[in-house]
């Protein structure tokens, strides 16, 4: 029977990546992303939600998101989802997490938009 584990999100990072090494020696970055639900309830009220997910980055592509990204930032995300397990105070608790395959950043940095902004207020005088 055929299988597929897959997600997209497009969402905003909650924080900054983070680089740490496994005790292999292997770099993962581990960053936190929100996406928005809007919807109209039966009263016609506008609701909002976020929902939060995390993600991991290994190998080469976490080192460009280290480099490029950062908190607020809109990012499309494409990966797996990974359920991790592990104990705690006697109880099973279970931690799901994306496991990233791509990144596509889909906003300009501040310092990107800074610089083009000033370059179009830049008037030039009329030629003649």
């Amino acid at each position: 029977m055929p299988a597929l584990n897959r997600v997209q999100i497009i969402g905003r990072l909650g924080k900054d990546p983070e680089t740490r090494f496994t005790p292999t020696g292997k770099k993962v970055t581990q960053f936190s992303v929100a996406v928005n639900r809007r919807w109209k309830n039966a009263a016609g009220e506008l609701k909002e939600v976020t929902d939060w997910f995390n993600v991991d980055a290994w190998g080469h592509l976490g080192e460009i998101c280290q480099q490029y990204l950062s908190k607020g930032r809109l990012v499309f995300i494409e990966g797996r989802l990974q359920t991790d397990r592990f104990e705690q105070g006697g109880e099973t608790r279970y931690f799901t997490k994306v496991i990233a395959g791509q990144m596509l950043m889909l906003d300009r940095a501040p310092e990107e938009a800074e610089a083009i902004s000033e370059e179009e207020e830049i008037e030039e005088p009329p030629i003649e």
